[in-house]
């Protein structure tokens, strides 16, 4: 999920979190964050940290790219090191070419979709991602509070990951956190029209990278989009739950999504592994 997206600012959606009610609650539920950068600092010092483990064992020749990277349906790696054989959809095939077989969600790499999320090999890819997060993610926990913050990140990155499985080759590669990041931008899109935010920018920043999306090469647009589409929706659900019994429509909502999003991911697998 490779992407080039760089941060703005919805002044209104600050102005809107920096609110507080007496009980110290969000205006969507959330407990207020003394610290609205910290979470957006953790993940990316994991994400860093993934990157240079990734780095120092190699690379786009690591292991742990394949270990880590989404890979629908597996991926048949050519025993030379040159690429890997199109052709060889299954094991068996692949250890006739000859080859070796890189597993995927369908042959039981079950982790792929959360682990995708925070691998990256090219300096830039997670250069753009980590500025990306780091203007769009203290906004949004200032507005709905570092739990609602993570679910927000977490189902928008798999989101996008049940994208790639539906929509992707089988047998391509994806990883990056632009699905989870993209997903904040669909949510700041929800939350500036709840509350009637100055829209000029954020629509700028989100078109820009959706021109980029489709116009420049490598960039994996199906998880950009299902990241774009699952934060929009994960927002819609935490943005307009109604004021009474909020905290339970919330959760079940975003229950609901959840479920959602893995239920396509398995049904898939499962369907790639038939």
């Amino acid at each position: 999920m490779r992407q080039a997206a760089v941060g703005f600012q919805c002044p209104s959606c600050v102005k809107d979190g920096a609110r507080s009610t007496r009980t110290g609650k969000l205006p969507y539920g959330g407990n207020r964050v003394t610290n609205p950068q910290a979470t957006s600092i953790g993940l990316i010092v994991v994400n860093a940290l993934v990157w240079l483990a990734i780095l120092v064992n190699g690379g786009n020749s690591s292991k742990l790219v394949d270990w880590l990277s989404l890979t629908p349906g597996g991926q048949c790696g050519a025993t030379n090191g040159s690429g890997y054989y199109p052709g060889a959809i299954t094991e068996a095939i692949c250890r006739q070419v000859p080859g070796h077989w890189m597993s995927g969600v369908a042959d039981g790499a079950l982790w792929q979709p959360v682990t995708s999320m925070f691998a990256h090999v090219e300096i830039w890819h997670i250069g753009f991602n980590m500025l990306a997060l780091w203007f769009l993610g203290p906004q949004l926990e200032l507005l709905l509070g570092r739990a609602r913050f993570l679910v927000l990140y977490f189902v928008s990155g798999l989101a996008g990951s049940a994208a790639v499985m539906l929509f992707a080759n089988p047998q391509s590669q994806t990883l990056g956190a632009s699905g989870a990041i993209f997903g904040l931008m669909g949510a700041l899109v929800v939350v500036g029209l709840k509350i009637g935010a100055q829209m000029q920018q954020i629509w700028f920043w989100v078109g820009l990278n959706l021109i980029f999306t489709f116009t420049a090469g490598g960039i994996s647009w199906q998880g950009h989009i299902g990241g774009l589409l699952g934060g929009a929706a994960v927002a819609g659900v935490l943005a307009y739950a109604p004021r009474r019994q909020r905290t339970v429509t919330q959760a079940v909502g975003v229950s609901v999504l959840s479920v959602a999003v893995v239920a396509v991911i398995a049904v898939r697998a499962l369907a790639l592994g038939g």
